[in-house]
């Protein structure tokens, strides 16, 4: 909106993506900021008990009973007002991203409003798994059909791109130089982005479990994404992205998601004021799968966020082995403590502070090793 404003009005400096970004960046930024002491207290006076804390957590956690959550419908503001501001309006990856961001954060609203409104503290007190896998997977087709249809003609439809390589226009949008190999999937290209969107979006949900962790994980995956979109939007930066002009328009959104998750970790950290509850955790996952899959770049995301996967996996497989041993045994046994990982430190006796803290520098060495293959792999 102002960005197309001031294009028209001469002032060119909006034409680069990187003003979108810090623009979009600080803007939401201070909406977190200064809205967010408000918010926490009309979500106090609303919620009165706040969010009942699960059964299933570490005795610690008790102490957080009565803090409010669903801090992820301020996130949700933020990111929507700075990224209509910022971002040019008739360019479909913007919107699309965005309405990842706001179908997932939906799903997250209903699925929290139920855990308010019973105050139950079983874990199963919000929607049903089979629900909201169903909801997901209908997201997933309707992004997965929209992310395809932005590919430019040079990339082949349903197509995901495996090993090194670079996609470019050449005479006349004639495929340039191919060192990796695009691979057309068909139908399969729905699965791989149920994995990718999905899997972010559940990732993202469990990793939501200590004061600050979630924001703290998720940011050095953000930057990764920002040198991804850098190097699709400018040919010869990196060897290792397809040429995408038109995702272009996802530099004012990722720096609405840095803003309003930087901001919003001010009121989350230890102690936390408020929850960003799955309607910010959620909505954050899918519009991190999603913005991966408008980029080519579902393996680097993936890598990034290598810490978020290992917390996932540690809820699967402690899941699956308890039912499979308890199925041939009788009784169930269990890999960690208490899943997910983070809580298995808990029961170690590591304070919840070390735990968020070496996670995030795991995170950033994730990130930092997926920057290293985005560049040179």
């Amino acid at each position: 909106m102002l960005t197309d404003y001031f294009l028209a009005h001469g002032a060119y400096v909006f034409a680069s993506g990187w003003a979108q970004f810090a623009a979009a960046f600080g803007c939401a930024f201070l909406i977190m900021l200064f809205c967010g002491r408000g918010f926490i207290k009309w979500m106090h006076l609303w919620q009165k008990k706040g969010q009942p804390i699960s059964e299933n957590v570490p005795e610690s956690h008790r102490a957080k009973a009565g803090t409010p959550t669903m801090g992820g419908i301020l996130i949700l503001i933020a990111v929507l007002v700075a990224s209509v501001l910022f971002m040019p309006l008739f360019n479909q990856a913007g919107w699309i991203a965005l309405l990842a961001l706001v179908m997932f954060g939906l799903l997250g609203f209903v699925d929290d409003y139920k855990k308010v409104t019973s105050q139950s503290k079983k874990a199963a007190n919000g929607l049903s798994p089979s629900f909201r896998l169903a909801a997901e997977a209908l997201f997933v087709v309707i992004l997965v059909y929209l992310i395809n249809k932005t590919m430019p003609p040079y990339v082949p439809d349903m197509s995901i791109v495996i090993g090194s390589s670079i996609l470019w226009p050449l005479n006349s949008w004639t495929l340039g130089s191919v060192w990796g190999t695009p691979i057309t999937l068909g139908f399969l290209y729905y699965i791989f982005g149920y994995f990718v969107i999905c899997g972010s979006a559940n990732a993202t949900n469990i990793t939501d479990g200590l004061d600050g962790m979630l924001s703290k994980l998720y940011l050095p995956v953000l930057i990764v994404l920002v040198v991804a979109l850098y190097g699709a939007t400018r040919i010869g930066f990196m060897d290792s992205v397809v040429f995408l002009p038109a995702a272009s328009s996802l530099y004012a959104p990722l720096g609405a998601m840095a803003g309003a998750v930087l901001g919003f970790l001010w009121y989350n950290s230890k102690p936390a004021s408020i929850f960003m509850g799955d309607v910010g955790s959620l909505a954050l996952g899918g519009f991190m799968g999603t913005v991966a899959m408008l980029l080519k770049s579902e393996i680097i995301m993936g890598i990034a966020a290598g810490m978020m996967v290992l917390i996932l996996l540690s809820s699967f497989t402690q899941t699956m082995y308890f039912k499979i041993t308890r199925k041939i045994t009788g009784t169930g046994k269990r890999i960690f403590l208490r899943a997910p990982l983070h809580h298995h430190f808990e029961e170690l006796g590591w304070t919840e502070t070390k735990i968020v803290e070496r996670f995030f520098v795991l995170s950033i060495l994730f990130s930092g090793v997926a920057l290293v293959l985005l560049k040179f792999a």
